[in-house]
């Protein structure tokens, strides 16, 4: 059962894709800011990351980039989850490191295709 870490501050978004992740098979573990985002992933090693970008503490954008430069961490595919949809914000998410980038609302078919891929290396 492949392990997604989600890094989401906003309660309801966290519980609701908790536990839609959960039913599809997932184990799924949480951190409230980018900065326990980053540890996180360091001490769980999860199979796949789900990084809001505007987070509290350390923002997405710079979780992400610790994420990747760091040797132990760098594979583990982080898609970005954010409410902005424009091209720039796209660009950025994936120059930060970001391995695919997802808009809120979460579309979950969407988002499960994405994290199939991505787990499927």
């Amino acid at each position: 059962m492949p392990t997604i870490l989600i890094v989401e501050d906003n309660d309801m978004n966290l519980d609701m894709l908790s536990r839609r992740l959960q039913r599809k098979g997932f184990d799924v573990t949480a951190a409230r800011d980018g900065q326990a985002g980053v540890k996180a992933a360091r001490d769980l090693r999860p199979d796949l990351i789900l990084m809001d970008m505007s987070l509290p503490v350390l923002d997405g954008w710079a979780a992400t980039r610790a994420i990747k430069a760091n040797a132990e961490t760098r594979a583990i595919p982080v898609i970005a989850l954010t409410a902005h949809a424009m091209d720039a914000d796209r660009e950025k998410a994936l120059a930060a490191g970001c391995d695919d980038f997802h808009t809120k609302p979460i579309d979950l078919p969407g988002l499960l295709e994405k994290i199939a891929r991505l787990l499927a290396g």
